[in-house]
């Protein structure tokens, strides 16, 4: 697909340095080094200059600064374009006293938490709201710092022996000292469809999302299936739509957790749905027509896909007629 990885999250060619990894030495003499820095995640949140300005940036401190002195652990994320090492750093330890709390965890957060350490127009604010108004380069890094520091914060448990893991490699991996198993970050491989019958496209909502959203449908890849046959599968479970020729088209890292979106596109056989509602809450046919009254904001009932998403950036190239 043509600017397939012109998607959110889609990278900038970070260079992770995997080969330092494994290195005490190498991974000390990088933390020494004067350039190194480190960005901040809270919560899930990463710290970025505060909302307001055009494009953000991810806040880089340097590894010694106050506010890492609780931190437990630095994960290597690699070397930015100056050779300068790169670190993460989850600080959800801190108890934010006087803010308000009551967004975190809903499906648009607008909250910011301002930590008494960080430089004035700093906060940390929810990567969904904002990754659109980062650069490639920061996208990337963000995506990578939160789906990692999210991995250690639900697995510091050894799945075989329930012993505590250890971090190693830098970060990217936890071993067991009790049984000696190796525990690696898990990234859960996810389809989403383009599902076209002539004209049209298939669309459905979950139940939660916000009034008038509808998305492309979307659906875990299980044991044993291919992508192909994931597709298949998804689409009769939530819509009972028989799909043919499928391909694929893009992918997208999704640090929502854990999950790495495989954009496809498939050839509907029919236009009949009938939808599982313990699937999703609704589906339905829209012309390239109507697609693009939504695009426009011009649609009475229906917005968007959010925008930053694989399923935005899917329908937008579909309407461009970019998808081969």
């Amino acid at each position: 697909m043509r600017h397939a990885e012109q998607v959110t999250f889609g990278g900038h060619g970070l260079d992770r340095a995997a080969h330092l990894r494994g290195s005490s030495e190498a991974q000390q003499e990088l933390r020494a080094q004067p350039g190194a820095r480190c960005i901040l995640v809270w919560r899930g949140k990463p710290a970025v200059t505060a909302s307001g300005q055009t494009e953000l940036r991810l806040l880089r401190v340097s590894l010694d600064d106050a506010v890492l002195a609780g931190s437990e652990m630095l994960v290597f994320l690699g070397r930015e374009s100056d050779g300068a090492p790169i670190f993460a750093a989850d600080i959800s330890y801190w108890q934010p006293d006087g803010q308000d709390l009551s967004a975190l965890g809903q499906f648009t957060d607008p909250s910011e938490q301002q930590h008494p350490n960080l430089p004035d127009g700093h906060a940390f604010a929810e990567l969904r709201r904002m990754m659109t108004r980062l650069s490639t380069h920061e996208a990337e890094l963000a995506a990578t710092a939160k789906a990692i520091l999210g991995w250690h914060h639900t697995h510091g448990f050894c799945a075989c022996c329930g012993a505590r893991s250890a971090v190693a490699q830098a970060g990217w991996q936890r071993g067991c000292p009790s049984c000696g198993a190796q525990h690696f970050p898990r990234t859960d491989p996810v389809v989403i469809m383009l599902i076209t019958h002539g004209d049209s496209v298939l669309l459905g909502r979950s139940p939660g999302w916000p009034e008038g959203m509808f998305s492309l449908l979307a659906g875990f890849v299980e044991p044993g299936e291919t992508v192909e046959a994931a597709v298949r599968r998804e689409v009769m479970e939530e819509a009972s739509v028989p799909v043919g020729e499928v391909s694929y088209l893009a992918s997208q890292p999704w640090p929502f957790p854990s999950s790495l979106m495989l954009g496809c596109r498939g050839e509907a056989l029919s236009r009949e749905i009938r939808m599982d509602p313990t699937e999703i809450e609704d589906a339905l046919w829209l012309s390239r027509s109507e697609m693009m009254q939504v695009f426009a904001g011009e649609h009475v009932q229906i917005k968007p896909a959010r925008k930053g998403a694989i399923a935005h950036f899917l329908l937008e190239n579909w309407l461009a007629d970019r998808l081969d």
